[in-house]
């Protein structure tokens, strides 16, 4: 009797040991989970903006940790989960180089084209103060570079509001086709490109 009270005290003392040892590595991986999670949250917003691809290869790392949690893979999800704030530093600095290298793309886009339509207002000006037409100019010429410069004008306000508004990229690309087009525009007025050397 008092031999099979003992068994019973030893697996019982096991089975707690055992669930005690399992509680123990849930909860660190529940909380390797939740650093996981907020390492993430605050990279979202400029990695969404800048690294898309990079940010869904964090949150794929942490969906996988979180379906091994699930399946009770606790040693497994420890080690996925601790090495993800890590990955989002890194994530962190490749959206800040690239922010830093679309912010200067804008800076010289935003110095240029201005430049690029201040000189074709000011050769539309002097024609259309001109008794005569320069050579290789037409009437035709000039009505496509005033139009065209409207348009520009138009529409240069709204690279303006999306950089304005954080979306750097979408700037960049609304505002390259006007840099293209300014210069048609040069072209068509044979002036030269501001900085030019005369």
């Amino acid at each position: 009797m008092k031999k099979s009270i003992l068994t019973l005290a030893v697996i019982l003392m096991g089975t707690a040991l055992m669930f005690s040892a399992c509680g123990k590595a849930k909860e660190e991986a529940d909380a390797a989970l939740k650093a996981a999670e907020k390492a993430i949250t605050e990279v979202k917003a400029d990695a969404a903006k800048f690294v898309p691809d990079q940010l869904k290869g964090l949150e794929a790392a942490l969906n996988s940790a979180k379906e091994k949690f699930n399946k009770g893979d606790y040693k497994e999800v420890l080690a996925e989960a601790q090495a993800i704030p890590a990955k989002a530093k890194e994530v962190m600095a490749a959206a800040n180089a690239k922010k830093e290298e679309l912010t200067k793309a804008w800076t010289n886009l935003s110095q240029e084209v201005p430049k690029m339509l201040e000189a074709i207002k000011s050769r539309i000006d002097i024609i259309s103060k001109s008794k005569r037409l320069p050579k290789k100019i037409t009437k035709e010429k000039i009505e496509e570079a005033k139009s065209g410069l409207d348009m520009i004008l138009k529409s240069w306000a709204q690279a303006e509001e999306s950089f304005k508004g954080g979306n750097v990229a979408e700037a960049i690309a609304k505002a390259n086709p006007f840099k293209e087009k300014a210069a048609q525009l040069l072209q068509i007025l044979d002036v030269p490109p501001p900085g030019t050397p005369k």
